[in-house]
């Protein structure tokens, strides 16, 4: 991995680099390196990770739907997650889906397990960038949490 993450702070540094691992593993088709950070990703802290990922894929839907998401538009990415992916599962996809869009109901359901939130939000990810780099959106996230909590 050729990324370097030291300009990021020390906590966002470990979900950074395990989010790369994953998106370049699935990307690569290397089964054993995509559960390595897999791995990884799933043994951070699940607050920061959380944040971390779900501000990513945030800023990816914002971006894919300018317009706004409809639930045609929350369908869709769905569903091309889990054809793409299909070691997807469907149901952690729209869990990751909800978080990230600010509409999951945390009363309800238990939330699934911390490698299954790793697994799929890695594969979300790969699929929405469509090619692109990972590390925008990440430091975008990471800028984008930095003045909320300055604000809060």
């Amino acid at each position: 991995m050729t990324e370097s993450w030291r300009h990021l702070p020390p906590p966002a540094r470990p979900v950074a680099a395990a989010t790369t691992a994953a998106v370049t593993a699935v990307r690569s088709g290397s089964r054993d390196d995509f559960e390595e950070a897999v791995a990884g990703l799933a043994a951070l802290e699940a607050t920061h990770t959380g944040l971390i990922l779900g501000t990513t894929l945030r800023l990816l839907l914002e971006d894919g739907n300018p317009d706004g998401l409809t639930a045609d538009d929350v369908r869709e990415t769905l569903g091309s997650c889990v054809r793409t992916h299909p070691e997807a599962n469907p149901q952690v996809v729209l869990w990751l889906l909800a978080g990230a869009l600010g509409v999951l109901d945390e009363d309800g359901d238990e939330a699934p397990k911390p490698e299954a939130l790793a697994r799929n939000a890695a594969l979300l990810i790969t699929d929405l960038l469509a090619g692109r780099a990972l590390s925008p959106w990440l430091t975008g996230a990471l800028t984008e949490i930095q003045h909320t909590q300055l604000n809060d």
